[in-house]
């Protein structure tokens, strides 16, 4: 199944002091003006920051937790380096962080050059089976859960969960075990109580 996911650009903007002192500046004469073409270098601390919000953007969405602790693990090595990750790149050399996968460098290159970085950070909601989004509507089921549960269990109703669950079919999925399953059993027992739907005991 194809989804179209989202791509987002976050740009990192001056401080607030060097834009008071922007405004402050004095009238200059006509050809001596400061040329505001020239971006100031983007510091070690302003990468890792961009990549910790992130990572704290995809933990919101219940993202891939593999992709979560890859930004985290990039934030963190960028904050150790000697000296600046700018100067790094500007002599052609690749970032010394252990773990670091190309397209990560090539967002952190991208950030240091242009003080923004792209990424996806989610899916298109118009993409998405209604199947999904019902899953969705699920305490702790987030967009990658979802699609996992509908693509390799054909799971595309609250129904359907509830006897995967029973059957305990969830737990057989790599990632998945007993806490995960007994997490989700609670969830979808409560909505199913609600709905009047849930036989009397909780048994199937």
């Amino acid at each position: 199944m194809s989804i179209m996911q989202i791509t987002q650009t976050i740009q990192i903007m001056p401080s607030a002091p060097a834009r008071r002192r922007k405004r402050s500046l004095q009238p200059t004469l006509p050809g001596m003006e400061m040329d505001m073409a020239i971006p100031p270098k983007v510091t070690n601390r302003q990468i890792a920051e961009v990549l910790a919000s992130i990572a704290d953007m995809l933990t919101t969405q219940q993202a891939n937790p593999y992709r979560i602790q890859a930004y985290r693990n990039a934030a963190r090595g960028v904050l150790n380096l000697s000296e600046p990750a700018a100067d790094i790149l500007a002599r052609g050399e690749s970032l010394p962080i252990p773990g670091l996968g190309d397209r990560l460098r090539s967002r952190i290159a991208e950030l240091v050059r242009a003080g923004t970085m792209t990424f996806q950070n989610g899916f298109c909601w118009d993409s998405i089976p209604q199947g999904v989004r019902t899953l969705m509507s699920i305490e702790h089921i987030g967009t990658y859960t979802a699609l996992r549960l509908y693509d390799e269990l054909g799971i595309d109703s609250i129904e359907k969960l509830w006897t995967a669950l029973q059957q305990h079919t969830i737990r057989q999925l790599p990632g998945f075990g007993t806490r995960s399953e007994a997490r989700l059993r609670t969830a979808v027992e409560r909505i199913l109580r609600e709905r009047q739907r849930l036989p009397v005991g909780g048994a199937a």
